[in-house]
This record gives C-alpha cells, sequence and structure tokens, in this order.
C-alpha cells in the first residue's frame, strides 16, 4: 500500500474502498452494511467486507455500549489496523456514520483522527470538531457559466450566487481571512444555506454576501439583512446552543449610510470589499 494524502476532508465516496464496522446508523436509523455498501457504489466507491490493504475509508458505527478496546471485536479490531497503517505512513481516512451520510448527500466531511483511551492501548474516534453541524466543507469559489432568460425566473437569492460578482467577492473574503488562518467554511448538510461561515473558537459566524454590482442596492441589502437574520435564528433554535454571529458581506461599501447603524441596530455586523473591516 502506498502513502496516502489527505488534507483533512473527504470530498467525495468516489474512488474510495470502503470498509464498514459496527453498528451503522445513517440519520438515526440502523442500515445493515450490505446497503450501506449498496449506496457507496452508487456513488462510485468500492466495498469490502473485511479489512485489507487495499481500505481507503473506514466507515466506524456505533459503539454505544461497546468496549472500543475489546479487540476481538471487528470493529475494534479494524481501528487497530488502521492505526498500524497510520503509523507506516499509510493514511486510511475514517468517517462515523454522520459523515458518511453527509457523503451520500453528496456533502464533504470530516476524516476523523484516531486517538488512544485514556491509560489504554486502542484507538478510539476523536469527538467532531466545535461546529460541525453548522459548518460544512472548506468553502470554494463557483465557476459562473452563461445565464439564459430562464434565469430571471429564479429567485432572488439563487441569481444572485449565480454572478461573477457574487463569486467574486466570495473569493475576497475567503482570501482575507486565510490570510489571518481562519479556514471559511461552506454549511453542514443540517444548516441553512448560508454564503460563508467561520469561527473563531468560541463564537460561530456565519455571512449572507451580496453584490450591488447590475442590481438595486437597497433591494439586494435588504434581502441580504431578512436572509442572515433567518439563518442565525435558526441556528441559535438548534441543539448546539452555540453563539452564531450573522455577517453581511457587500461588494463594496454601500452609498447610503444608514445600512450601517440598522446592522448595528439589530446585531448584524456588516462589511464590504476590499477590506472587510471587522473582520
Amino acid at each position: 500500500m502506498v502513502g496516502r494524502q489527505c488534507d483533512g476532508w473527504i470530498h467525495s465516496l468516489g474512488g474510495h474502498t470502503v470498509c464498514f464496522t459496527g453498528t451503522i446508523l445513517i440519520d438515526g436509523e440502523r442500515t445493515v452494511r450490505r446497503r450501506c455498501a449498496a449506496k457507496a457504489e452508487r456513488l462510485g466507491a468500492t466495498s469490502k467486507t473485511d479489512f485489507s490493504g487495499k481500505i481507503t475509508l473506514v466507515v466506524h458505527g456505533d459503539l454505544a455500549g461497546k468496549s472500543v478496546s475489546d479487540t476481538r471485536r471487528n470493529y475494534s479490531s479494524t481501528l487497530v489496523e488502521t492505526e498500524r497503517e497510520h503509523r507506516q505512513g499509510n493514511h486510511i481516512c475514517v468517517v462515523d456514520g454522520d459523515g458518511f451520510a453527509d457523503l451520500l448527500e453528496g456533502f464533504p466531511t470530516r476524516c476523523r483522527e484516531l486517538r488512544r483511551t485514556p491509560g489504554g492501548r486502542e484507538p478510539q474516534l476523536a469527538p467532531p470538531r466545535a461546529g460541525g453541524d453548522i459548518l460544512g466543507g472548506p468553502l470554494r469559489v463557483q465557476q459562473v457559466g452563461q445565464r439564459t432568460s430562464d434565469a430571471l425566473t429564479m429567485d432572488l437569492n439563487h441569481l444572485d450566487k449565480a454572478t461573477a460578482a457574487h463569486e467574486s467577492t466570495v473569493g475576497a473574503l475567503i482570501d482575507h481571512l486565510t490570510r489571518q488562518g481562519v479556514e471559511v467554511h461552506s454549511y453542514a448538510r443540517s444548516a441553512p444555506r448560508f454564503d460563508a461561515g467561520w469561527s473563531n473558537g468560541t463564537e460561530i459566524f456565519i455571512a449572507e454576501v451580496k453584490s450591488l454590482t447590475g442590481a438595486s442596492e437597497d433591494q439586494q441589502i435588504r434581502l441580504g439583512i431578512g436572509q442572515v437574520l433567518d439563518y442565525a435564528h435558526q441556528l441559535r433554535l438548534g441543539p448546539s446552543g452555540r453563539s452564531v454571529r450573522p455577517v453581511l458581506v457587500l461588494e463594496r461599501k454601500p452609498a447610503d449610510t444608514r445600512w450601517s447603524s440598522l446592522s448595528e441596530a439589530v446585531g448584524i455586523q456588516l462589511t464590504w470589499a476590499p477590506e472587510f473591516a471587522g473582520v
């Protein structure tokens, strides 16, 4: 087996050779391995029933009520073999049931780290990173294609996302935050479809990006305010209990200064390219 590179994310199931262990729960529903394998194979993966040197992705099942240090069980021995490969420089990606469900729906998911049990010898999955139910995979600028007259029937939000000005602003925001060492994310599978998200460790920021070129400036800003307030409200009602701060990102400084005071009054952080002040 040759060493594999991993950027910390599994972007799709395509090309992976998958091994399933334990009880696989997909969105809380117990799913037999045969059905899991069939789902993965429809998305371009192959599957093996036993661990071997060909495995590139381990889907680790639910361990509730089970001892991860019991190497006599298949799920535990699979992790032991996975860690042994890691020590030899051969990276094998590991996901849990939630991560597998993300991949089935076309969402990237984190490659879960292995760590030792306290005082033990056997590896176990490290807990998911904070914000994983809100922040999805790394955000990437989308290629903008030609639009036809049919685009006029699209809703304003989707129409804005199809513009070059919108994607240019997204790209500038990613560059700005990356220079500060901040990783910018898309939305997670269960989260509202915000444009960009990031975390400072204690607080999660979710942003709506609005282009102002060729559009009614007031209309775009009003739309953005409504969207980002709605997203933040939905997330605050969720089970995470995390602090969520809405951010409205504009292509440029708005002509009317009232938008800054209005945004502050309703708890939105307003910023714009190219400086992205305050972000």
